[in-house]
């Protein structure tokens, strides 16, 4: 599989919304060069940004 994908063909591999996977590119500050995006950091920053979430969680349930 090709690593530049357009948002659509990233939101179809990954069963997102197009417009979904464009707003985490928008929030995680993953850039669109071109009509691509980088497959690979989108899929770590998304990755890394699930993680950091589940760490808040389980910090919150702990207190």
């Amino acid at each position: 599989m090709a690593n530049h994908l357009t948002p659509d063909e990233l939101a179809d591999h990954l069963h997102m919304d197009e417009q979904e996977v464009i707003g985490r590119c928008v929030e995680m500050g993953i850039p669109i060069f071109h009509g691509r995006i980088d497959r690979t950091l989108f899929e770590a920053s998304m990755r890394n940004l699930a993680a950091v979430q589940q760490g808040k969680l389980a910090t919150e349930l702990r207190h």
